[in-house]
């Protein structure tokens, strides 16, 4: 036996420090694929393709993959994995669109659209652009689609794209077939039926509304709509306009949008409303369901109308009757107001209108309160009230209105 042998069996030799300092420097050289991706080991080693591993079938990572090992959606794989289930675009095989014939709106969840589009051409690019979807890690996409007409409900969308996947220029092209339903929306179903929910009665006091009275009535109704359709609200229509004989009839889509035209007409033209239930139907559920009918009442009176209290200060020129009717004194020019009381009905008798007046020459000054000028129908000189308002030269004309209780200058509007 030899000392060498001796020594390899004797367990109380001191080991081979120069053999154990190899075998420690081949264990620090040697760091796995998983140790890499979690960032073990040799800084250094990230940056060589070599040290890298794919864990799917062993080949090196390449350095844009090393870089970002997990990018946005998959686990550290080489290109020619990654590219192996890699899909730029996802896209649907076919799409079933459904349109209203009537106003062109799209039937998106469980609610009708309105997408403004020009015809069903731009309907199918909407909605297949809605239902494709890009690839996450891909960059610097750009796209196109070209539309096939095969027929009038059928629309071939051929798509292209092209972006840059992990330094990689890729491109796909896709087909999605789209076919056209027409359909009838619930808004277009209940206007084709006269459905409405509420009637506005425009009415005036021991009068019929007058024309300018009617006609913006009916533009309060529709600006009000289309104020509701900007918003988005597909519930807002008008299903009818009339008049009865008696005054405009307006029916509408829902209870609140009555309420809004009756608020808005007696806003401008004064006046009240009341609202009055009926009971019309029960829903599916067994809800009672009612119809609102807004009775608007327009003051008896209207701006430009010379009415006569009787209450010995003379004839009234009305200004206003939107709260308390307001006006102007024939005889002195004075301002009048009505009391709380009487609001915008006074009791009094109407004389004419602003309209009625005619222009006569005014003679001459008496006084401070009288004027005279030639009556229209006799063409003799009379004697009238001198308003604070009438500051004409003598020879001029100047509007006077004839009634039955005598004349009296207008003023020069």
């Amino acid at each position: 036996m030899t000392d060498a042998d001796a020594d390899a069996d004797d367990p109380s030799s001191p080991p081979d420090t120069d053999d154990h300092a190899d075998h420690a420097d081949d264990a620090d050289s040697h760091v796995g694929p998983a140790d890499e991706l979690l960032g073990h080991g040799d800084g250094d080693a990230v940056s060589s393709e070599s040290s890298v591993l794919c864990p799917r079938c062993g080949e090196p990572l390449s350095e844009h993959a090393a870089r970002d090992p997990l990018g946005k959606s998959e686990v550290g794989v080489c290109d020619d994995c990654y590219f192996d289930q890699f899909e730029l675009v996802d896209a649907p095989e076919r799409l079933r669109v459904e349109v209203c014939a009537r106003c062109g709106a799209v039937h998106r969840g469980n609610r009708w659209v309105d997408v403004g589009a020009k015809d069903y051409t731009d309907v199918a690019i909407d909605e297949v652009a809605e239902s494709l979807a890009v690839h996450v890690d891909a960059h610097d996409v750009t796209w196109e689609v070209d539309p096939e007409q095969v027929d009038q409900n059928n629309v071939k969308m051929h798509c292209s794209f092209s972006g840059v996947v992990r330094g990689q220029f890729r491109e796909a092209h896709v087909t999605v077939p789209v076919s056209i339903a027409r359909q009838t929306c619930q808004r277009c179903g209940r206007i084709a039926g006269d459905y409405y929910a509420s009637v506005v009665q425009v009415r005036a006091v021991d009068r019929l509304p007058d024309t300018d009275e009617v006609e913006r009535a009916k533009a309060i109704a529709n600006e009000l709509v289309a104020d509701m359709e900007a918003t988005g609200s597909r519930d807002a229509f008008v299903s009818e306009m009339a008049d009865d004989g008696d005054g405009l009839n307006v029916k509408l889509s829902t209870t609140n949008l009555g309420k809004k035209v009756a608020s808005k007409v007696t806003e401008e033209f004064g006046g009240d409303w009341e609202d009055h239930e009926t009971l019309v139907t029960e829903d599916e559920d067994g809800n009672e369901v009612y119809r609102v009918t807004y009775a608007v009442r327009l003051p008896e009176f209207r701006p430009g109308d010379v009415i006569d209290p009787e209450d010995g200060d003379g004839p009234i020129l009305v200004r206003s009757v939107q709260g308390n009717l307001k006006g102007l004194r024939l005889a002195s020019g004075e301002r009048f107001e009505a009391s709380y009381e009487v609001g915008d009905a006074p009791d009094a008798r109407k004389l004419g209108t602003i309209d009625d007046g005619v222009p006569t020459t005014l003679v001459a000054y008496e006084d401070e309160h009288a004027v005279q000028v030639l009556d229209p129908e006799t063409y003799q000189s009379t004697t009238v009230a001198r308003p604070d308002y009438l500051d004409a030269d003598p020879g001029t004309e100047v509007p006077v209105l004839r009634h039955r209780n005598g004349l009296h200058v207008l003023p020069d509007e």
